[in-house]
This record gives structure tokens, C-alpha cells and sequence, in this order.
């Protein structure tokens, strides 16, 4: 039996009739032909979709001159990551959390020596009960307190101050050694959430955060 079969041409999207063959026994005409028709439409609905997206992306793009397709994704890539940049820039000197773990910790002269401390990190229940009990084994009060969250991060930030007389701290090693207390006891409250199963996020899956830890000594300070 002599058979005529299609074949999809995958650059045009339409379908054509192969050389014919002699074949025994396999799916018949019609349905070889019903298979390869809805092949067909599921690329051409595929198609359409993607150039409705490209569409949206050029009037996204402040360029009028006409691009192709490479040219177009990579315009787009350069004003996301100068968007982007731009809201970096616009965050500095505001307690807003980033997708990065941090722990930093920094010395300013105000008068008396005062250390600022900030934690960011994903936000989990016993948190803020962590941080106090940590604050509270410092040997320095807390004279302010800023906290902020967006969506599942959070981040604190502390001012704290020597509990004795302001002139209790004027040696460097002193100044240094309490700094480093600070830091380490950050570190730890921002380690055991990482590395309590006791939370985990059950209605997403988010990758391991980067963490970076940022440590400024009383010579690099501003006031």
C-alpha cells in the first residue's frame, strides 16, 4: 500500500507532503494528519504569544528606530539592570531590606561613642525575641531601635550606646573588642535561622540567600 505522508515544515509553520512511501502497517492517514494539524496550531498559538510579548517589550523600550529580536532583549536587559541600579542608589540611607543576608556594624562619635548595628535577613517567628536576648547580654544599651520588612525580609537596625561613662571606651582595643562582640553576636542570631529546620517557608521555595557580612571599625566611621 502506498501511503502519502506530512511532514511540518517548523520554520513557516504550515504542512507539507513528504515523498511517498511504501509502509505495512502504522498509524493510519488520518490520523497522522490530525496529529501533525494540531502540532501545527499549538506552534502557531505558541508563536503568536511570543510576539505579543516582544510587542510589549518594544513599547517598553525608549527607542522608536526598529529592532530585531536579539536587539530588543538586550536593550531590555540593560534598562532592567539600570532600573535597577537607580533603586540601589535611591535606597541608600534608608532601612529598606535586600535579597542579601547581612550583618553590619559600624562606629560613630556623637558626642559620646555610639555603634551602630543593622541585620538583614528572612524574616521567621522567634526573630525578634533572638535579637533581644542577644542585645541584652551586650554590656551597652540600646538608645534606638528601626525596623523594617518588605514582603518576607526584614530588616533591624540598632543604636547602642556604652552603659558606664562615655569616657569608659577611649581605647582602640576596647573600641575594636566590643565591635567585634557586636558583630559576632549578629552572626549568631542570623546563623541559627538558617540553620533551625524548625521554619521553613511552606508556601514557596526560595534559593539559599547570599550572605554578606560588612564590618566598619571605628577609622572608617562617619559622624
Amino acid at each position: 500500500m502506498v501511503s502519502q505522508a506530512l511532514m511540518l515544515d517548523a520554520e513557516k509553520g504550515e504542512l507539507l507532503k513528504a515523498p511517498a512511501r511504501i509502509g505495512k502497517m502504522g498509524i493510519s492517514e488520518a490520523k497522522a494528519f490530525a496529529a501533525l494539524k494540531s502540532h501545527s496550531e499549538a506552534e502557531r498559538r505558541r508563536r503568536e504569544r511570543i510576539n505579543a510579548h516582544y510587542a510589549t517589550l518594544r513599547g517598553l523600550v525608549p527607542c522608536t528606530e526598529k529592532m530585531d529580536k536579539a536587539t530588543l532583549l538586550a536593550a531590555v536587559i540593560s534598562q532592567v539592570k539600570e532600573h535597577k541600579k537607580n533603586a540601589l542608589e535611591a535606597c541608600k540611607g534608608l532601612l529598606v531590606p535586600m535579597d542579601d543576608d547581612e550583618v553590619k556594624v559600624e562606629t560613630y562619635f556623637d558626642g559620646t561613642l555610639h555603634f551602630k548595628a543593622s541585620i538583614c535577613c528572612d524574616y521567621r517567628p522567634e526573630l525578634l525575641s533572638d535579637l533581644r536576648n542577644a542585645i541584652d547580654a551586650l554590656p551597652l544599651k540600646m538608645v534606638s531601635a528601626e525596623i523594617s520588612t518588605l514582603g518576607s525580609r526584614l530588616k533591624n537596625e540598632f543604636v547602642l550606646a556604652n552603659r558606664r561613662n562615655k569616657n569608659a571606651l577611649d581605647d582602640a582595643g576596647a573600641i575594636q573588642l566590643l565591635t567585634n562582640s557586636i558583630h559576632q553576636t549578629l552572626t549568631s542570631v542570623l546563623e541559627k535561622g538558617s540553620a533551625s529546620p524548625e521554619y521553613s517557608p511552606r508556601t514557596t521555595t526560595l534559593p539559599n540567600k547570599r550572605r554578606r557580612v560588612t564590618f566598619f571599625d571605628s577609622s572608617s566611621s562617619s559622624s
